[in-house]
């Protein structure tokens, strides 16, 4: 993957560095990359079983953001290859943009910044925008409540939202109430955000269904992967006014998004940059650094994604 100038420039310092290929395929391959001991990837590019054969001297795979979802965990368990992420490395700043996500779909704020910039506020009568329920009061359902999670709960709860979750199981130490379904979740929620490590279970876990129970003053934001949303059922969703609206960082197809998407007004929409504050990057990059400094010094490693 290509590396932002400062981590390329400390891992240059102990490291040979290869690549990047052209593309992410074992054929695009340079020859001396076959020689690899250890890969950088992001999440959504993994490293497929073929891509790990092709590196018959591959012993570490480090995911630089928290996904590894493209990852095959069993080929590389296979050759006890080693995979780590950024863990919690990134958590706060999500969390922080989250709620940057819910309050901007929730309160109107980009539409109210057309009224502003298109010359229409044209009075101080009340009816100048429309009025929202706001968030004091209201429901917040998290699906997922991993690191970013918890982080989005403790910041709604300071809103004074109600906050409920849904996750592979209960979390009882937690001050939240525990949905058993995602669907019961939706119908519980004003607002349902999406912080769900991405896996091929829960592609399209928010689908038709889910989004109708949300509701027509429903909310749904959605941090982590595109592929946990069914596209096709969101738009459908917003043209018809079958939730309120949306506030998106993914998208399934990155970094394509559909024009149904870019034409509803009723979208907050951003280039997934959630994690993109100088806190977490500084954090993530320490992360693949230590990383690689214990691997080839044979310490543990920090962050490793167990089966």
């Amino acid at each position: 993957m290509p590396l932002h100038h400062a981590l390329r420039d400390r891992l240059a310092e102990r490291y040979t560095l290869l690549g990047p290929p052209s593309r992410w395929a074992p054929e695009a391959l340079q020859p001396e990359m076959h020689a690899a001991r250890a890969v950088i990837t992001l999440g959504s590019l993994g490293a497929s079983a073929a891509m790990q054969t092709a590196m018959p001297e591959l012993g570490l795979i480090c995911c630089y953001g928290t996904g590894f979802e493209a990852v095959d965990r069993a080929a590389a368990a296979a050759r006890g290859i080693h995979v780590t992420h950024a863990g919690d490395a990134n958590a706060i700043s999500v969390a922080e943009f989250t709620m940057a996500l819910v309050l901007a779909s929730a309160r109107l704020i980009l539409r109210a910044d057309r009224v502003v910039r298109d010359g229409k506020w044209a009075s101080l009568t009340i009816d100048r925008m429309p009025q929202v329920p706001g968030l004091a009061g209201r429901r917040i359902g998290i699906y997922g409540l991993g690191a970013i999670g918890q982080r989005v709960a403790t910041r709604s709860a300071a809103f004074d939202m109600e906050v409920g979750y849904h996750g592979r199981a209960p979390r009882p130490e937690l001050p939240y109430a525990y949905h058993p379904s995602l669907m019961s979740l939706a119908e519980w929620a004003d607002v349902l955000v999406v912080t769900v490590r991405a896996s091929a279970e829960n592609r399209h876990a928010v689908n038709e269904a889910v989004l109708r129970a949300l509701g027509p003053e429903g909310t749904v934001v959605n941090v982590a992967r595109g592929s946990v949303i069914d596209t096709d059922a969101l738009c459908d969703a917003l043209e018809t006014g079958a939730i309120a609206g949306a506030g998106l960082d993914v998208y399934e197809t990155e970094p394509q998004v559909p024009e149904r998407l870019k034409d509803a007004p009723n979208t907050v929409l951003t280039p997934h940059i959630a994690a993109l504050s100088r806190l977490a990057q500084a954090a993530q990059q320490q992360v693949v650094l230590d990383n690689l400094e214990a691997f080839f010094e044979g310490r543990p490693l920090r962050s490793l994604v167990r089966e």
